[in-house]
């Protein structure tokens, strides 16, 4: 039951990826932690949004800007070493609360997101996009407010931030696995996430044009504001 629970979720969230070009992932990690043990939260999510990710990308593949690549590429490379060295000094009872304090930053901090706004590299946007990965899960798209800038065509940007945010997320998904998670442990439930997370970047792709992205995103921050708040509770029961 759960499996189909999770499948469902990943489904709508990847859909909301596909349509509005963020805010799927750092859904589903905030709901992650209702059913999967501590240890599994990152590792698992970050499988499953490379599906969704690599999909997406696939999908609206003509309107990737490929020339961002490699800077983001070198960028994450460094980033994901140094913190996944940061990882081993912090104990995974305390990532409900980073995960929590993450969000509701990104969603209400005008302060953090006009620091974050700041990182106008592809270096450096992709050492804190992919670095901190791996501490929080997902950072959402940092890359999505130069992409903006830098083209006007959405599809551009939904589709080269696919790329993007696949290349952060195969990276955690490495770091995890040279730590000795065993992915064995959850394959079954992993091939249902993927399977819906494919599915759902199609309908979103498909939807992208058809939907108020303002209102569905304004709807979006307070879901997310609820489960970080009870992420970061959940440290103290």
């Amino acid at each position: 039951m759960n499996d189909f629970i999770l499948g469902l979720i990943t489904f709508l969230t990847s859909v909301l990826t596909g349509a509005v070009g963020m805010g799927g992932g750092l859904l589903l990690i905030a709901i992650l932690p209702s059913f999967l043990p501590l240890n599994a939260l990152i590792p698992v999510h970050g499988l499953t949004q490379i599906s969704s990710n690599v999909s997406r990308a696939y999908f609206g593949h003509k309107d990737i800007q490929y020339s961002v690549v490699p800077k983001f590429l070198i960028g994450s490379l460094i980033g994901v070493g140094i913190f996944a060295f940061l990882l081993n000094l912090i104990t995974i009872n305390y990532i409900p609360l980073f995960i929590g304090t993450y969000i509701l930053l990104s969603l209400w901090s005008q302060t953090f997101n006009e620091k974050i706004k700041k990182y106008e590299s592809y270096y450096v946007i992709g050492f804190f996009q992919s670095g901190l990965s791996v501490v929080v899960g997902t950072t959402g798209p940092l890359a999505i407010t130069k992409l903006l800038k830098e083209f006007e065509d959405n599809d551009k940007v939904v589709a080269t931030s696919a790329v993007l945010m696949s290349i952060t997320h195969i990276l955690k998904a490495l770091v995890y696995l040279n730590f000795g998670f065993i992915f064995a442990d959850y394959l079954g439930m992993i091939f249902f996430m993927i399977a819906c997370s494919i599915l759902g970047s199609y309908v979103g792709t498909k939807l992208r044009n058809k939907i108020d992205g303002k209102k569905l995103f304004f709807a979006l921050r307070i879901v997310l504001s609820i489960m970080a708040l009870k992420s970061i509770l959940s440290i103290f029961q």
